[in-house]
């Protein structure tokens, strides 16, 4: 009897598929430093008021209510940055006096305002001390800078999901917050190979799937904590996941090969009982997806340029915390396409620039196998060239940068 069709999905379906099986993002607290890049996985409170205290915000004379109309006044304690008024000046307006206070000074109980400065007569410290100093009239609240008028202990600082910068880390070092909880990278095992790849012998294939896989997933943040070689024996592929797993606690496993319909294709029976079957792209048509020991697989098939598409299109986007990877930019393509004459989209290896106008511009490389990984080694970005299409320069296409989320 004649075997039934592999099932079909497109890439979206597949995606989601794989992002459905994973867990809820781990959660670790780190210093707030070390945070630089990571989404928050929380919201995070503000600790205290900011500003903590009512400050000066220029160098000048504190004013009281009083005062607030202008006058010839005798100038009373300095208040440096830094300084506690009741230290400084324990009765500060003693005297009819106004007080010199420099920016960010904490400002005594009973300041109304602040005159720069400048504005008096004579216009610098040294000169008024000795001779007191003519003031404007000041408006209520000039150059006062009220507690909290930025923001209130328990409000929220920062939202989850918001990916720490460096005006993040400094703004939590305002609020003395030294860790943030963050999202924390997903951690994978790589499994490639097949009993024809990696030792040595005339017939037998280097692993260039291996290092090319886990360099493209630590691109992505993603931590890569252990590798197994497949075996055509799936019996000693199970044994060899299983420590490996038991070693790792990963998130997820990406592997490269076995999925097809050959005679040894032992991923495709360790997933018996998940998802086995074809997208409608080349290359990388044939995907799976599944459980082992309760670990989520995305299986990804073995030819070289099939493994860099399907990692980037696939194991990126369900497996990355930074969004964006699923979603292509609209590009301009620079020369002519043909799209395959059946339903399957093809990916072409491209390079990308902006040009003058700026606007996006994509250039096909050529060579369309899935083994010919010198001619992808170049290519920049994937250029979606839809079935049956006639694409002539100038014509959109979809663009997906193959090293970071967005082009």
């Amino acid at each position: 009897m004649a075997e039934n069709p592999a099932p079909r999905r497109s890439l979206k379906e597949h995606v989601a598929a794989a992002r459905a099986l994973l867990s809820g993002p781990r959660v670790a607290r780190v210093p707030a430093a070390d945070a630089l890049g990571r989404a928050l996985a929380v919201d995070v409170a503000a600790a205290e008021d900011s500003p903590r205290f009512t400050n000066s915000q220029m160098d000048g004379y504190a004013l009281r209510e009083d005062q607030r109309g202008g006058g010839r006044f005798r100038v009373g304690p300095t208040i440096p940055a830094g300084a506690d008024p009741k230290d400084v000046a324990p009765d500060p307006w003693a005297g009819d006096v106004v007080l010199p206070v420099m920016t960010g000074a904490r400002l005594p109980e009973g300041t109304a305002a602040v005159v720069p400065v400048e504005r008096g007569e004579p216009g610098s410290f040294d000169a008024a001390e000795r001779a007191g100093v003519a003031l404007p009239a000041a408006p209520q609240g000039q150059f006062v800078r009220p507690r909290g008028s930025d923001l209130n202990a328990g409000e929220r600082l920062l939202a989850a999901g918001a990916r720490v910068n460096p005006a993040t880390v400094g703004l939590l070092a305002a609020q003395g917050i030294g860790e943030v909880p963050v999202v924390a990278p997903r951690r994978v095992v790589v499994a490639t190979g097949g009993d024809e790849v990696g030792a040595p012998g005339a017939a037998r294939i280097r692993d260039a799937n291996a290092p090319l896989l886990a360099a493209l997933l630590s691109a992505a943040g993603i931590e890569v904590a252990g590798h197994v070689a497949i075996a055509d024996d799936p019996a000693v592929l199970a044994d060899r996941l299983s420590a490996e797993i038991e070693r790792t606690a990963p998130d997820a496993v990406v592997s490269s090969g076995g999925i097809s319909r050959g005679r040894f294709e032992p991923v495709r029976e360790l997933l018996s009982g998940g998802w086995v079957g074809t997208l409608p792209q080349q290359p990388g048509g044939p995907q799976g997806l599944g459980l082992f020991g309760g670990v989520p697989v995305i299986a990804l098939p073995g030819n070289p340029v099939s493994t860099l598409v399907s990692g980037r299109l696939i194991a990126l986007p369900a497996l990355a915390d930074e969004p964006g990877w699923a979603s292509p930019a609209a590009a301009l393509l620079d020369g002519e396409a043909e799209g395959l004459p059946d339903d399957r989209t093809q990916y072409r290896r491209a390079v990308h620039r902006v040009d003058e106008a700026g606007r996006l511009v994509v250039r096909l490389l050529p060579g369309t196998g899935s083994h010919l990984l010198a001619r992808a080694e170049p290519a920049t970005c994937l250029a979606a060239v839809a079935p049956g299409a006639r694409l002539r320069p100038g014509d959109t296409v979809g663009a997906y940068p193959l090293y970071s989320p967005r082009l």
